[in-house]
């Protein structure tokens, strides 16, 4: 028998549907339900590629004794927190308070009817296990405390109340000096957390910290901090060797459970990837380095291949793949010594053996490898007596057969939801990783996934969360308009197109009517007119996806220079005097709004060619590959009705001609491309010393 479950689009509140568990989903019957009862709530937030949801699901929620005591007691709701990050962001905030300690996923907090939480964990095992209450022995306790300790919980909501309202940034009465003093803090505080061998920062369980990885290569970019560029290459180059990086198949999971990046949880998240083929490309751009054109261009190929909607369909990327197939986590991925001696040819073995680590002894669960790069390839050739050449031959068939013989197995299950700020995220990765490598499939396809998005998640002017089986639906985020309107600024250094620019314009003028705070300053994390919870958040910090509001900053002003829009640079210059005090205390924790202050203290430039193919293509690629950091719009011979601050004169010469922007200051028009490269390599010096 269905639950009320049964009607939602998230697929995983649909692998709910069917539990003994009365589930509802969060909204007016089930908050109504436990005011009219007087019973609390019990809310479990997870995601469909959440390992330790499916774990406590098939322990708890699928057992009919389990689900007895919970409907008994409770009025159970529960939440796919990648649709309700806003509930996620509130409640995974409560927890830490309650019980000072990280949450995470699924999170399993009681609440009152006025949804308070007054108690709550995380994973809870059917029976005591991992020094964990068993869920069966705790739900009739928190029941009767709930109705014998009401006073006590009363005063505790209050008191967290207070907290979650001292979490927001107050206004100072004292306009901060903003100086690049916090660039170098910054750089120190993340020398000091680095993990000297393996790369990353801290210790295990490792995750990924794109918006760090990606303040240290721009860094490089813009100073040539060689201290910078070993931080990030050391990252990047020990996880795209790891196990955190799918040897096989392309992509990357969620985060590694050891300090060496050698086994992970092995859900692949759409977001993770959208950052770090961004990353993978300006990490080439800056070093050369072929692993990591290599690895950014398997990344981007299992994207297209796995996680997007076909042609003629929707377009969209999708937001995640399970962990788990089979009901065993990893199963899909990992190999056996047997496995793959019956696919591959004894010479390819004998290569492949020693460069993932076949030699030695297994890494997971005492039987089965997890693939990762244990040698150098001309090692293996040398231990192999061929050259590196045949070495890589062997290695390149190898892959290929082991592919095609995982492709045969059990598949771990898809989250084919279409989220639009993790689609932004992947927009952006994809767009520029096709500018760098010259890769059109690339382009085309985060192409598809905007017009997507514009078609079917952008109705009456304003964003959509969610798309799934032909249905769009829950107010959009912050994060949502911040990070579209993001990728929409690369794709226009991409492929110029006006449509672009008009909705990132409708984006901007979104955020600042729906989100800001009009007092302080910055941005909620919910709109205004979005149903009303116990707390509004305004995030700061980076996490696994960058700053909503630090993304939202920095292209307020990228989008304000290049239109000339007074309004955007107000309010981002608004948001980062209200942060500034949160942001200097740990500067590492906000890389994000970093690069929102280095480009208040210096505009960022901008550069405006203007021209007919082919001599425009070859201008825009020597630009942007020796100034990854620069704003490069190139607008071709055919285009008119350009916005007067981007309409201008085609060259009389059937060539191309350039104009460098910084604020309001633009030189000359300069029709020679050395010298154009003279004039910005100049510019960026000048911007370095300030």
């Amino acid at each position: 028998m269905s639950n009320h479950l049964v009607n939602e689009t998230s697929p995983y509140l649909l692998q709910h549907a069917d539990n003994p568990v009365d589930w509802y989903p969060w909204g007016k019957e089930a908050l109504l339900r436990a005011r009219s009862q007087n019973k609390p709530i019990l809310l479990s937030i997870g995601y469909s590629a959440c390992h330790w949801c499916h774990v406590m699901a098939h322990e708890c929620f699928e057992d009919d004794d389990v689900a007895a005591m919970m409907n008994q007691y409770f009025v159970n709701i529960k939440v796919d927190r990648e649709e309700r990050p806003d509930l996620d962001h509130i409640y995974q905030t409560a927890h830490y308070m309650l019980n000072q300690r990280n949450g995470g996923w699924p999170l399993t907090l009681f609440l009152t009817p006025e949804q308070q939480p007054f108690f709550g964990g995380t994973y809870f095992p059917k029976q005591p296990r991992y020094e964990l209450p068993g869920f069966l022995d705790l739900l009739p306790r928190v029941a009767k405390t709930y109705m014998v300790r009401g006073k006590a919980i009363a005063q505790q909501s209050a008191e967290l109340q207070k907290l979650l309202a001292d979490t927001r940034p107050s206004k100072s009465s004292v306009a901060p000096v903003f100086t690049g003093s916090l660039f170098n803090q910054a750089l120190h505080e993340l020398k000091d957390m680095l993990d000297p061998v393996y790369g990353g920062f801290g210790q295990a369980p490792k995750f990924i910290h794109p918006a760090e990885i990606g303040f240290c290569l721009r860094q490089y970019f813009l100073t040539k901090n060689n201290d910078a560029l070993k931080i990030a290459e050391l990252t990047l180059e020990k996880m795209a060797r790891g196990g955190i990086h799918d040897q096989i198949g392309g992509g990357f999971y969620r985060y590694s459970t050891d300090q060496r990046w050698q086994i992970p949880h092995f859900e692949k998240m759409l977001y993770d990837n959208g950052s770090l083929l961004q990353l993978y490309t300006d990490a080439w751009l800056a070093t050369g380095n072929a692993l990591f054109k290599k690895t950014a261009a398997e990344t981007a190929e299992w994207v297209r291949r796995e996680m997007q909607s076909p042609l003629g369909t929707a377009g969209g990327y999708y937001a995640a793949l399970d962990a788990d197939s089979e009901h065993e986590e990893g199963k899909f991925y990992v190999w056996s010594r047997d496995q793959i001696a019956q696919i591959v040819s004894q010479e390819e073995f004998a290569v492949i053996s020693p460069y993932y680590g076949l030699s030695q002894e297994p890494n997971f669960e005492r039987e089965y490898w997890n693939l990762e790069i244990v040698e150098p390839l001309t090692k293996v050739a040398q231990l192999a007596c061929v050259s590196v050449e045949e070495a890589q031959q062997r290695l390149a068939s190898a892959r290929d057969k082991l592919f095609s013989a995982r492709e045969l197995r059990v598949h771990p299950g898809r989250d084919d939801k279409i989220l639009t700020g993790w689609n932004g995220l992947m927009i952006k990765g994809m767009v520029n990783a096709g500018r760098v490598f010259e890769r059109d499939d690339w382009i085309d396809s985060a192409i598809r996934a905007v017009d997507f998005i514009r078609a079917t998640l952008w109705k009456n002017n304003r964003l959509l969360v969610t798309y799934k089986d032909g249905s769009a639906r829950l107010n959009a985020y912050l994060d949502d308009y911040a990070f579209l309107l993001d990728s929409l600024l690369a794709l226009m250094q991409t492929e110029f197109r006006a449509v672009d620019l008009e909705f990132a314009e409708a984006l901007a003028e979104v955020l600042l009517d729906q989100f800001e705070d009009k007092a302080a300053g910055g941005f909620f994390f919910t709109s205004h007119d979005h149903e009303k919870l116990i707390h509004r958040p305004m995030p700061i910090h980076d996490n696994a996806m960058p700053s909503g509001n630090g993304v939202a900053v920095v292209a307020l002003q990228r989008i304000g220079h290049l239109l000339g829009k007074a309004r955007y640079l107000q309010a981002a210059e608004r948001a980062l005097h209200l942060f500034y005090p949160v942001i200097a205390r740990q500067p590492s924790a906000s890389c994000t709004f970093l690069t929102a202050i280095d480009e208040i203290i210096v505009p960022p430039q901008i550069v405006i060619l203007r021209g007919y193919e082919p001599d425009l293509s070859k201008w825009r690629r020597e630009m942007q590959n020796k100034f990854p950091q620069l704003f490069v719009i190139t607008l071709s011979s055919e285009l008119i009705g350009l916005s007067p601050s981007l309409n201008r004169a085609l060259p009389t010469d059937g060539t191309v001609n350039a104009w460098v922007c910084q604020g309001v200051n633009c030189l000359p028009e300069i029709s020679n491309i050395q010298e154009l490269l003279h004039v910005c390599e100049d510019q960026g010096k000048i911007s370095s010393l300030l």
